[in-house]
């Protein structure tokens, strides 16, 4: 459900400021915005006909015929669409990013100040040896290492695995995206995106040696599980439209010409995974919808085996397994368990007839994930917002919570790679408290602080207050909001505001620690995540409310949680700066058309704003799985209508918009550069007085952005650097 690719009105009935009241305010803005021409795109009539409706497009042109080719290499863009980026960069730069420099510089020491640049993560054991996480000073791309251990645990040497600056020295884009070795540890499976469009490939190495096999198999997503001979690997592979559709076997050495499928996905609505089981017996192949699941499973001890199904699909039936012992056990929502239980089924007949409740439907209590031990079951619940671990005992049928007392805070299970342990791994982290990764007796319940977040420059969390609010949406609904601010910003209407927000997929937003926001909080910034609906921080039926014919309620929320911290005095109308990306850059595209008056600047990272035109295309890699996200404009009448009422894009027209910031990247497969592009264009055309409108386009990177540590610094100095100016024109 919480879709790894995640990407992506009827105007409201309140007045906006006027094109002529906005340029007054902004007379020094207007005089500067004539001093640098902005690019204007030309314009060619497109009409497009569906379901007995019709919608107009004067810029479909940007977006390249081949555009499959430019994802994978951004070089062989058109030329003619090309020349228009180049200008709407440069446009940026001259109008923003070089009055910027100073101050952008300055941010990205700030951020740069707060990171330990050799920081390590805690290594993790697996048998004989351990593994871990490290970077060096002033490197860019992490390292893997591994320990070898004693019988006693003692560290008897380390080496680097893999050297993720040395092997993205000279490259325009190196990303890992996943490595895992086989159960003997002579070999590690490793994958590396090298456009930024999620194909991955995967190499073989030999850890001791550090030599690779002189093959390499392309076009995958990076998953890989090894079967239990050490040298058979299953792993997913991607088609043209980098839609993940065939799980294959492959036999370490051979040609990956010769790999065997064993199942492959023909419904483009689907997306495929694997995974392995908990105890490493099993391998799962999944294949998901955003409401519906189906998985089948093969014995990792059999590689050859045929692949045999748990429960068919069903539309609104999911269910997530895992194995220990003799069961499967399944989060599900089976028997109307919309905030999920967990069931389980015996191994040799795990038939949908046969599973049995374990633990019980709690309604509110939101199951958000669980692993399994030999002994123990460990879940990850999500009450009221807040979330707490849950330890289940299976050889007494008792249970204990790891809760924690902050008004706002971060958890997660991070397990580890042994099964037979009583020893479990977590962090934890609020919007004032650093990182802290602790191990976990589930017998004794005894916590080990293993690391803490170091912050060079210094941070005291006594200088600041976290706040939990809860505004009153249109209808009613109560939207947690979190607050961070310092104790010496008043609060009186006066402080600038950093909004955030996403609402889709599911996907709730953590209240973490961020280092980065500091930037802006100790500037005198107010900054608050709006908890919509559309993520599940307030359960199931959260995410149901917003999604669908109900997406509406996300957009509400988010205006309703700016109007609530103006009430409550923390800022006020025009000093709002919001934030969102890929589907939270439609949250974006949508509220700065239904109230331009709130913000004093709208930030849209890889922003889908064309949604109508790109729900409409079967072609796109990830449109068929998204229908039951936004609704099917193709086939269904009342869809479309839902859609088009509040489509960025669609609903442009001539109003008083702030400045707006919109970046997007060449290799993006998951938000397609020409969305941004065009939605930019037409601002400007419909609205050439209001803005400015910024277009910032990556040439060399995807969806994630750049790859690098301090290069993502870079991209985050701009997006401050860009609130603080438009603050500034204010």
């Amino acid at each position: 459900m919480n879709n790894p690719f995640s990407r992506r009105q009827v105007l409201l009935g309140t007045s906006v400021l006027t094109i002529a009241t906005f340029l007054n305010s902004t007379s020094v803005f207007a005089k500067e915005m004539t001093n640098i021409k902005a690019p204007i795109a030309k314009k060619i009539p497109t009409t497009i006909k569906q379901l007995g409706r019709v919608r107009h497009d004067d810029y479909a042109w940007m977006r390249d015929e081949h555009w499959q080719d430019v994802l994978n290499d951004p070089k062989t863009l058109t030329p003619e669409i090309k020349q228009h980026i180049d200008a709407e960069n440069a446009y940026t730069k001259a109008m923003f990013l070089d009055k910027t420099a100073d101050l952008r510089t300055k941010l990205f020491e700030e951020m740069k100040g707060r990171i330990k640049e050799d920081d390590s993560s805690p290594p993790t054991k697996d048998g004989k040896f351990a593994y871990y996480r490290k970077y060096r000073e002033g490197g860019q791309f992490p390292i893997i290492m591994r320990q070898s251990l004693a019988d006693n645990g003692v560290v008897l040497g380390e080496k680097a695995i893999i050297d993720g600056d040395k092997e993205a020295k000279g490259l325009p884009f190196w990303k890992l995206n996943n490595w895992q070795q086989n159960k003997a540890q002579d070999i590690i499976a490793y994958a590396v995106d090298y456009e930024g469009a999620r194909n991955c490939d995967i190499r073989f190495r030999n850890p001791e040696t550090g030599d690779d096999l002189d093959y390499k198999i392309e076009d995958t997503t990076g998953e890989v599980v090894f079967a239990k001979d050490n040298r058979t690997v299953f792993y997913v592979k991607n088609d043209e439209n980098v839609r993940p559709i065939k799980v294959m076997r492959h036999k370490i050495g051979d040609d990956p010409a010769k790999d065997i499928l064993v199942y492959e996905e023909k419904d483009h609505a689907y997306f495929l995974g694997i995974g392995e089981s908990s105890a490493g017996d099993y391998i799962f192949l999944i294949s998901s919808a955003s409401d519906n699941n189906e998985v089948r499973f093969l014995p990792l001890d059999n590689p050859t085996a045929s692949p045999k199904l748990i429960a068919a699909r069903k539309a609104g039936f999911e269910y997530h397994p895992d194995q220990a012992g003799e069961y499967f056990y399944f989060r599900t929502n089976k028997d109307k368990a919309i905030d999920y239980k967990i069931m389980r089924a015996p191994i040799t007949n795990p038939e949908i007839v046969e599973w049995e409740d374990f633990i019980p439907y709690n309604t509110g209590t939101l199951i958000e994930d669980f692993g399994l031990y030999k002994n123990y079951l460990i879940r990850q619940e999500m009450y009221d917002a807040l979330p707490r671990i849950v330890v289940f005992d299976l050889s007494t049928n008792k249970e204990h919570s790891i809760d924690f007392s902050e008004e706002a805070y971060d958890l997660n299970i991070s397990g580890g790679f042994e099964f037979d342990t009583e020893i479990t791994r977590f962090s934890y982290s609020s919007p004032t408290t650093p990182a802290q990764v602790f191990d976990y007796n589930m017998a004794t319940r005894e916590r080990k602080l293993l690391k803490t977040q170091e912050i060079p420059s210094g941070h005291n969390a006594q200088d600041y207050v976290v706040k939990r609010i809860f505004a009153d949406s249109t209808d009613g609904a109560k939207v947690p909001v979190t607050l961070l601010y310092k104790k010496t910003t008043k609060i009186d209407g006066s402080a600038p505001l950093y909004l955030y927000g996403y609402g889709s997929y599911g996907i709730s937003m953590p209240d973490g620690f961020n280092t980065n926001v500091l930037n802006l909080v100790n500037r005198g910034f107010i900054t608050a995540i709006a908890h919509i609906r559309g993520g599940m921080e307030r359960g199931y039926n959260w995410y149901l409310d917003g999604k669908l014919r109900n997406k509406q309620h996300t957009f509400s929320d988010f205006i309703n949680s700016a109007e609530a911290l103006i009430a409550a005095g923390y800022t006020k109308k025009g000093k709002i700066v919001a934030h969102g990306g890929s589907a939270g850059g439609l949250l974006m595209g949508v509220v700065v058309n239904q109230r331009p008056d709130l913000w004093a600047g709208i930030v849209a990272q890889v922003a889908f704003v064309d949604m109508m035109n790109t729900i409409s295309d079967e072609t796109l890699p990830l449109t068929p799985p998204e229908w039951t996200e936004w609704g099917d404009p193709i086939r269904n009448k009342d869809d479309y209508d839902t859609m088009a009422a509040y489509s960025p894009y669609d609903n442009v027209a001539t109003r008083a918009y702030p400045p707006i910031y919109a970046q997007t990247a060449l290799s993006d497969s998951q938000v397609t550069y020409w969305e941004p592009t065009k939605w930019i264009a037409k601002l400007r055309d419909t609205s050439p007085n209001a803005g400015p409108f910024l277009l910032d386009v990556n040439m060399e990177a995807g969806h994630g952005g750049a790859p690098g540590r301090f290069d993502r610094l870079h991209e985050i100095a701009r997006y401050q650097a860009f609130m603080l100016w438009a603050l500034d024109k204010k």
